[in-house]
């Protein structure tokens, strides 16, 4: 993603304190952050208060996402993919899987396609319910139905970030903090599949300029690398870290440097076949 395009993007929110014992809380100070968010895509301030998220939190899916404002029209048709109501049996791809279905949701908003939001909620609340957070899904998905009836996007907008901040929460009560960053991460590989599509589609010089997020990329590698040393056994987290390390060629440029046609077409697909890993399992 990319500074343009994330710098005036709001996509997506995530609550990570460690949920210890209070006195253990009162008797050191938490931990600092595993890594550094870079901070125009750190989640909304009140989303963050009412979901109780301090310092350790995920980037926002829908800042992430927003920054598709700023792009041009989007095509649905082109952008779409196909969903299914099976869950996976791997917890880590349930994760990814529900970050991808968030940043659908935004692509629906984003497309204004009310009728595609029923399919993405329903297949939310699944995957919901097996991280254990069907409750708090629930207590979504009906705003998320009724908004998208009225043809209310803004208020979609921040109903999908809550979404994004309430299950994330979830796991810090679980203390299932690496599934929470798994969320956000599935979330980035979604938006970036579309955004680096939308651009090859359309390509203009100055869009390019939005892509070349190291920052980004570096967090999102780092992210993987903390996670704990049984999850980083999982092949499509293997697969995920290699392919996020390739892409940090690409995008680590020269601040405001443009990436030519040609450019933009590699990234995407590589970006492509990064999400395929999460999305292709999904509905296979």
């Amino acid at each position: 993603m990319t500074r343009g395009l994330l710098s005036q993007t709001q996509l997506f929110v995530l609550a990570t304190a460690l949920a210890l014992p209070l006195a253990a809380q009162e008797a050191a100070p938490p931990a600092p952050p595993r890594n550094p968010i870079p901070e125009d895509i750190v989640g909304d301030e009140h989303v963050r208060e009412e979901f109780g998220v301090n310092e350790f939190t995920t980037p926002s899916i829908r800042k992430l996402f927003d920054m598709l404002n700023h792009i041009g029209k989007l095509s649905y048709d082109n952008l779409k993919r196909p969903f299914s109501d099976k869950t996976p049996a791997d917890r880590v791809l349930v994760s990814m899987g529900l970050g991808t279905l968030i940043a659908d949701g935004f692509l629906i908003v984003q497309c204004e396609k009310v009728e595609e939001m029923e399919a993405v909620g329903r297949a939310m609340i699944k995957y919901g319910k097996a991280l254990g957070a069907g409750n708090r899904m629930n207590k979504h998905t009906g705003s998320l139905f009724e908004y998208s009836m009225k043809g209310n996007w803004q208020d979609l907008r921040v109903e999908l970030a809550k979404t994004q901040a309430d299950v994330e929460a979830e796991m810090v009560l679980l203390r299932d903090v690496d599934i929470a960053h798994l969320i956000s991460l599935g979330g980035w590989l979604r938006a970036l599949e579309i955004s680096t599509q939308s651009i090859a589609d359309n390509y203009t010089e100055e869009k390019t300029r939005q892509l070349t997020r190291r920052d980004i990329t570096e967090y999102y590698l780092m992210s993987l690398d903390s996670l704990h040393p049984s999850l980083m056994k999982n092949p499509t987290l293997q697969a995920l870290r290699k392919g996020i390390e390739e892409l940090m060629p690409v995008v680590d440029v020269p601040e405001g440097k443009a990436l030519t046609h040609d450019e933009v077409k590699a990234l995407h697909q590589k970006a492509a076949a990064l999400s395929h890993l999460i999305t292709d399992k999904m509905n296979s």
